[in-house]
């Protein structure tokens, strides 16, 4: 009698638990973000930009900054558009989004990209470049809210 009154509140309270942690998971919301970020560079890049995030009928502005290491040679600028999800307020979309990628534009090019930091927000961009630009690096963008 003891031990199935023992294993029901164990089944209970682990059930409770994983509602509590799906329940976060399943409120997650999304929102838009656009911004523009300047991209030069000689082996070591650096880059720049602002824009902003709508979560919620409210626009919030950002900031961007981000370093990239490997083969970089030229500018440019890219302007990007596209959805951030998995957030719950709008900090969530601040932090660190590394990527991988080669690449390259003679005047005007297009550019899609998927990222996640740390929080788990999910960035789905695309963009519009401009500029002459050759890259095969590793690079690394941190988004803030300003």
């Amino acid at each position: 009698m003891r031990k199935s009154f023992g294993f029901r509140a164990s089944l209970i309270a682990l059930i409770a638990i994983a509602g509590v942690s799906l329940s976060s998971a399943a409120y997650a919301d999304s929102g838009a973000i656009s911004f523009r970020v300047l991209k030069a560079g000689f082996i070591v890049g650096g880059s720049g930009g602002s824009g902003t995030l709508t979560f919620h009928g409210k626009r919030y502005p950002i900031s961007i900054g981000g370093l990239s290491y490997g083969f970089t040679f030229g500018a440019s600028e890219t302007r990007f558009h596209g959805t951030v999800s998995h957030i719950n307020r709008p900090s969530d979309v601040a932090g660190v989004y590394a990527a991988a990628g080669a690449g390259g534009a003679i005047g005007r090019g297009a550019q899609a990209i998927v990222l996640t930091n740390q929080k788990g927000a999910g960035l789905s961009l695309t963009g519009r470049s401009a500029g002459v630009i050759i890259s095969a690096d590793l690079n690394g963008m941190a988004v803030s809210l300003k």
